[in-house]
């Protein structure tokens, strides 16, 4: 898990770097995001998944938010940065609290 997510982050960072020129790249970093987000969803949404029900509870919530966010940042009515926070904070989370991507 811990690859992927810093992986996608960090192409939704170096997309971000490239302003309007990175755009396409940025689109696809997002969608690619928008699929790992869905997945954790499904994932915690499942009945037999061992993890506590709030913490559950917040990954569902964040799933749905990045969902919405990625609309906005399409649009190009938001910035990434919510997006890269939200991933940079799971990768803390993965590591036990140790530094980012």
């Amino acid at each position: 898990e811990y690859s992927v997510v810093a992986r996608i982050t960090h192409r939704l960072r170096s997309a971000e770097m490239k302003g309007p020129d990175g755009f396409a790249a940025l689109a696809e970093a997002l969608h690619d995001n928008k699929r790992l987000w869905n997945i954790f969803a499904v994932d915690v949404a499942d009945a037999a998944n061992p993890l506590p029900r709030e913490l559950k509870a917040r990954i569902f919530y964040l799933a749905e938010f990045t969902h919405h966010h990625t609309r906005k940042v399409l649009a190009r009515e938001a910035s990434v940065e919510p997006l890269l926070d939200i991933n940079t904070a799971i990768l803390r989370g993965l590591r036990g609290g140790a530094a980012e991507t």
